[in-house]
């Protein structure tokens, strides 16, 4: 048959009428393709026999495929169209230059700017002029009026400016985009089988008539029919909306649909439909048809619904994620035409996110929209005081003062007078909003994705960046991620002897061995393989399962070649196979013997099999039978010591069904499994990847908790978590298996439940032969979870298909790169090129990086914000005339806004990125530090410009330039306001590198050349403005001492940033709640209504904060008195008393946790540092403060500064260093009343954080507390109220 195809194929390339060459149409096999199960092979019996008559219709060969022949492949996708679908036009930069004219500030100057022209060219009678009133001025020279035009134009030039900025940025940024996706794209490879090689080639290139093979975990890239299947089932939930498996074979049902996903087994398909004519194909075009390419949205909205549909069994998934990635995962070759209506999402625009249903906003947008907006609320009313005052000033001066009647002819001058003001006040506004603020989260995120391509991160949602900068929590595969995925068998029991390691073929009987090389063979994936090395000398290459590559690599090692037996036994010859999955943990191949007997093969976890087993090969080579005492021996004595040294073990058996039994019931598997004869069991080393261990204490030192999660037995997990670091010696962590750890979250009826999972997690480092579903409860549990302060944010690494739903519910999925299956890709926001663990540490810190690079931007903008708009107020108060002018704010916007974004939004991260906790959700955006620097600067900055607007004119000896008539000449006095003020913010920028206070303000600066240069370009271009600029931006040339005193005083502002940086935080208490003004308002009435707002709360949540509110007032009083009477109680009664305090409280309120544990640590400090435990309880703040203490988790009383879970660490920083380590030996010795004794009467986030998860998700102070108390012999404080007091008294 292949030789018939072969030369068909040859002899057709002459031919000249397409359709003829091949015995079917694109539409025929179109239609084809839309039937489903039975109809399908109906139609394909009626039309072509068989699916092999239709192969031979496409001219192809089922065995060995097409001849792979250029011109061949040229024709067929002509004639059957390309792999591809069309992506979806980009938006044309016009399109977003119109877009970004959409700015209402920018729209308010363009207005202004049109109305200041139109009156600058109107010239009324020059008579009545005197009688307008002094303000007006005497009349002007002929050619100063002229120039009126001038500053209108100014600011629409600016004003294009800006729109072309920020329009150019979002076209380079949706070009970078489009990029990563063609890089996605080129990366992603099938196989199949030309020419009789099978070979790997880019889905693109895929035309009808090739022969593919199919395996677990793949993502069908065309439509095809089944050629032959071993036990293969298809998830066509992303085409049908049925969530169940469809099973697919020969018999009853061989379509195979594009976009969806192979859960099961292998197979190979001939192709039949690809790109636009595949199913998949046919809904995209019907998504582009139906709507214009403008109404994204609407595409968005329709999209949802499709999806919805297919969504029944995602219900609890977020939507629009869930959609996003659904929709791309349609097909690899669409994606291409997803990214910009899914991904701009990601940065900041506003627009998109209002109709992007219940879509969580990232972390750092939800703050920065919530700090924009009152900015610019505070810009308004500021801008709007201004524009009153100038003209009740105005008017009163005019008409009450100098009492002048209204003139008619006097009115258009007084219009002009009344746009004078409101172009001041407008400019008041520009330069309040930060509309830098969306540009820098774009810079950063686009320039942090760009680099992190170089740390083996490919980044497919823009806002996974910046939430691994949050992460508090990992849940990492162990295969290949912790390990390097590279596995050979070291172990082997064998004949009744455990060799330790791989044993000489001489020393097993002749018989065993034959068992097991045809065992292994036959029984190990056909698509897996061992290759020769690349290089010389090198190792073997592994292709395939790396589980069975250890296998493969056993028989090589034991002198056989296993791709003989393979020859001899194609994969077509296989009676049945019922392939590897998460529920069976094993993998079994049945042959047909030439008797007619049948004999199975199997393999799989040594616990699992072993219980299967009823028989095992003795040294003889017979048969022996093997009890269940035998079995719980060998447990103990051959497979708990392989597990220990963190061998996974593997078990391989045999059955024989006789002839006379007739042949069994395949499908019935339970039967089938049972009555194996154990060949050996072998241990496979996969040794830790070298970089891990220290990958892991970076991780740990940074306050994220490192979880394993592996399908091992739980005795190879404990060994191999302990030589990463997972596990130290000593710690009281919890192990787990699947069983026990759903055993406890579970209540009687089976429903999982928050509350059990809560006990659990804080403590629980590994578990072991869990299932996806136990990964995805554990995931979602973390991150469900209220009894830590901070809601977890939580990253899951995966690369089986069956990860998908882990992956998707995480804050932050990452897929494996080279093991990963395509279906993983899809779900994750990050794939890892290199599958390696140290990568996600690089991860987390660009994360860190992109939010500290807008705290940086933000503090330098919040600075001149305040300074400008404050100059521009009362200048335009005192001298009715704002001393920094409309064209000169604007380019001051410039500065700060787009070239202060670029500067500082592309430092390169450090290591000491990752010395601090994750700032976690409810961290305000200013910190405390960062406050004292603005308002520092702030205070420094008007001081100059105030002396010099009022007294220069004597400093300087030149012209007063305040009191200037209408169209008056721009003043030298100005000039110099003006560029004192960008030279100030020059320095000021250099200032703002650092955010925690550092005092080397110049470190690393020049790893940063966009930053030099841009600073750099900026002095030049002041320079060419203040000297060439003239009229336009109202300057003067300056003379060369008058620069040099405008530099000097510009440079006075990193001399006085030393000073700032001198003075403790801490001492200034007036800055306590000046960080928060970023997160809620400090009024408590509203603070239920701002919960109710914030979406990252869920409603349980809410309840819970509203019970613990009330219920927090009422416990607070009977605390008071109860800690007290119990600290002069004797020990033995306080135990008593605590006891009963705490069975009643955690009876009366069973959602807060550990409302006890801080009332026993707090007597029990009293009692040990005999101190009254009024201190601290009784302070005012305290009681009214509740609210406060709830919402901002930096909430302080007095100045002993507990140091709360996840918070900035500067503020600690800026503390004398003595009073930490004071604080350290608390529990071993009396100390002053430590942070746990004046703690509010409720659980205090520091506690209650420390007690679940004392490892290192607690700030210092907890985790002094916690080794302390272990070591006074007092066990660390688990999660529930009763255990603690229980244990730690």
């Amino acid at each position: 048959m292949a030789n018939n195809s072969y030369s068909g194929v040859k002899n057709s390339i002459v031919e000249a009428n397409h359709d003829a060459d091949f015995g079917c149409t694109l539409k025929e096999l179109r239609s084809l393709m839309e039937l489903r199960g039975a109809e399908g092979l109906n139609k394909i019996g009626e039309s072509y026999g068989d699916v092999h008559g239709l192969c031979d219709r496409l001219k192809t060969s089922p065995v060995d495929g097409l001849s792979g022949q250029p011109a061949d492949i040229e024709k067929r996708k002509t004639v059957f169209g390309q792999n591809l679908i069309p992506p979806k036009k980009p938006k044309t930069f016009l399109q977003l230059v119109w877009e970004a004219l959409q700015d209402v500030t920018l729209i308010i100057l363009e207005v202004a700017a049109i109305v200041s022209l139109g009156l600058s060219f109107y010239r009324p009678q020059d008579a009545e002029r005197e009688d307008c009133g002094k303000a007006a001025g005497g009349a002007e020279d002929e050619n100063e009026a002229e120039a009126g035009w001038i500053e209108g134009a100014a600011i629409l030039l600016s004003v294009i400016c800006v729109v072309l900025v920020t329009a150019f940025n979002d076209w380079s940024k949706e070009k970078q985009f489009r990029g990563l996706q063609s890089r996605i794209e080129q990366e992603q490879k099938f196989t199949v089988v030309r020419g009789g090689q099978v070979i790997q080639i880019p889905v693109a290139e895929i035309v009808v008539g090739d022969v593919a093979q199919i395996k677990y975990g793949d993502l069908l890239p065309t439509d095809g029919l089944l050629i032959q299947g071993n036990d293969l089932k298809i998830d066509e939930s992303s085409l049908t909306g049925e969530s169940d498996h469809v099973k697919k074979t020969q018999a009853r049902d061989l379509m195979l649909l594009s976009g969806t996903h192979v859960m099961e087994g292998s197979g190979k398909m001939v192709v039949t439909a690809v790109g636009v004519n595949s199913q998949t194909g046919i809904i995209f075009t019907l998504l582009g048809a139906a709507e214009d390419d403008d109404d994204d949205d609407d595409e968005d909205e329709k999209k949802e619904k499709e999806e919805k549909k297919k969504q029944r069994k995602n219900k609890k998934q977020d939507g629009s994620i869930e959609n996003r990635k659904k929709a791309k995962a349609q097909d690899g070759a669409a994606m291409e035409m997803q990214p910009l209506n899914s991904d701009e999402g990601a940065d900041a625009e506003e627009k998109k996110k209002a109709n992007l249903p219940k879509k969580e906003k990232s972390v750092l947008q939800g703050k920065l929209t919530k700090l924009a907006v009152q900015i610019g609320k505070a810009g308004l009313v500021m801008s709007a005081i201004t524009v009153i005052i100038l003209v009740v000033l105005f008017v009163v001066d005019t008409f009450w003062i100098q009492n002048l009647p209204w003139v008619k002819a006097c009115t258009p001058i007084y219009i002009q007078f009344f746009v004078k003001f409101f172009i001041i006040g407008v400019t008041v506004l520009v330069v309040a909003v930060p509309e830098g603020l969306p540009l820098a989260v774009t810079i950063s995120l686009a320039y942090s994705v760009k680099k992190m391509m170089k740390d083996n991160n490919l980044v497919r949602h823009l806002d996974a960046c910046e939430t691994m900068g949050n992460a508090t929590a990992i849940c990492s595969d162990k295969t290949g991620t912790l390990t390097m995925n590279r596995m050979t068998v070291v172990q082997a029991y064998v004949a009744e002897k455990h060799y330790k390691k791989v044993p000489d073929p001489e020393n097993i009987p002749a018989s065993i061995l034959d068992f097991l090389i045809l065992g292994i063979a036959v029984n190990c994936a056909y698509t897996t393989k061992i290759m020769p090395p690349e290089k010389e000398g090198g190792l073997p290459r592994q292709v395939g399962n790396k589980t069975e590559c250890a296998l493969l690599g056993f028989s090589t090692d034991l002198k056989r070649d296993y791709q003989t037996i393979r020859n001899e036994i194609p994969e077509e010859k296989l009676h049945k196979v019922y392939t590897f999955n998460s529920v069976r943990k094993s993998m079994s191949t049945v042959l047909k013997m030439a008797d007619g007997s049948f004999r199975m093969f199997s393999k799989g976890a040594s616990e699992i099999l072993l219980k299967k087993c009823y028989k095992i090969l003795t040294a003889s080579g017979e048969s022996k039978v093997f009890r269940p005492r035998d079995r719980d021996d060998m447990v103990k004595k051959v497979i708990e010591p392989m597990a220990s040294e963190g061998l996974r073990t593997i078990c391989l058996a045999y059955r024989d069904f006789t002839v006379t039994d007739g042949e069994p019931d395949w499908d019935n598997e339970h039967d089938i499994l049972t009555g194996l004869t154990c060949i050996c069991v072998v241990g496979i080393e996969d040794p830790v990847r070298p970089e891990v261990p220290d990958a892991i204490r970076k991780c740990q030192r940074a306050g994220i908790t490192v979880r394993m999660v592996t399908g091992d037995n739980i005795n190879t997990a404990r060994a191999i978590a302990s030589k990463c670091g997972i596990l130290q010696p000593g710690d009281d962590f919890l192990c787990l298996e699947g069983k026990e750890f759903n055993r406890r979250i579970r209540n009687e009826k089976g429903e999982i439940e928050q509350e059990r999972i809560d006990k659990i997690w804080p403590k629980l480092r590994v578990l072991a032969r869990s299932s996806p579903t136990d990964k995805h409860t554990l995931v979602k549990g973390i991150i469900d979870s209220t009894v830590v302060e901070q809601r977890q944010v939580v990253a899951v690494t995966g690369d089986g298909t069956n990860d998908g739903p882990a992956l998707k519910k995480a804050d932050v999925g990452f897929a494996m790169g080279i093991a990963g299956t395509d279906v993983a890709k899809e779900a994750s926001d990050i794939i890892l090129t290199d599958d390696n663990f140290s990568s996600i540490v690089k991860a987390v810190m660009w994360g860190r990086n992109v939010y500290d690079s807008i705290s940086k931007f933000l503090q330098f903008q919040l600075t001149v914000n305040v300074v400008a708009v404050i100059v521009a107020f009362t200048g335009a108060c005192i001298t009715q005339d704002s001393p920094l002018k409309a064209v000169q704010m604007l380019w001051v916007n410039l500065i700060m806004d787009t070239f202060a974004s670029l500067a500082l939004a592309t430092e390169p991260p450090t290591e000491a990125l990752l010395l601090r906790k994750p700032y976690g959700r409810n961290k305000p955006l200013i910190s405390r530090t960062m406050m004292k620097n603005i308002l520092g600067q702030g205070v420094y900055q008007l001081v100059i410009i105030f002396t010099l607007l009022f007294a220069g004119e004597m400093m300087f000896d030149i012209d007063n330039g305040r009191k200037v008539p209408l169209r008056a000449p721009p003043s030298e006095h100005y000039t110099i306001v003006f560029n004192t003020f960008v030279l100030m913010q020059l320095f000021n920028e250099i200032n703002a590198r650092k955010i925690h206070g550092e005092r080397n303000v110049f470190e690393g600066i020049f790893n940063n050349l966009i930053f030099c240069s841009i600073v750099f370009g900026t002095f030049i271009i002041q320079i060419v403005i203040v000297q060439f600029g003239g009229k336009p931006f109202s300057c003067v040339a300056l003379t060369i001492d008058q620069w040099l005193w405008c530099t000097f005083l510009g440079f006075g502002s990193l001399l006085w940033g030393q000073v700032i940086s001198s003075i403790p935080t801490s001492r200034l208490k007036f800055l306590k709640t000046a960080g928060h003004g970023t997160q809620k308002e400090e009024i408590p009435d509203e603070e239920l209504e701002e919960l109710d707002d914030m979406e990252e709360i869920d409603h349980a949540e809410r309840e819970l904060r509203r019970g613990q509110i009330l219920w927090f007032r009422g416990l607070n009083r009977i605390q008071t008195q109860m800690d007290v009477v119990s600290a002069f109680q004797s020990g033995t009664s306080l135990q008593g008393a605590l006891r009963r305090q705490a069975s009643n409280s955690s009876q009366q309120q069973h959602d807060v946790t550990n409302v006890s544990s801080p009332t026993h640590i707090r007597v029990v400090n009293a009692f040990r540092s005999s101190i009254s435990l009024y201190e601290g309880l009784e302070k005012p703040e305290s009681r009214s403060s509740i609210h406060n203490f709830m919402t901002h988790p930096e909430f302080r009383i007095e100045d002993s500064e507990p140091h709360i879970p996840l918070i900035d660490d500067t503020d600690a920083e800026d503390d004398p260093p003595t009073k930490r380590d004071s604080a350290s030996p608390r529990n071993a010795s009396p100390a002053p009343p430590s942070p746990a004794s004046t703690a509010p009467p409720f659980p205090s986030p520091a506690l209650s954080a420390a007690s679940p998860n004392q490892n290192n998700n607690a700030v210092e102070s907890s985790n002094h507390l916690l080794p302390e108390a272990t070591k006074a012999g007092e066990p660390p404080v688990p999660g529930s109220p009763l255990h603690s007091l229980e244990t730690s008294l």
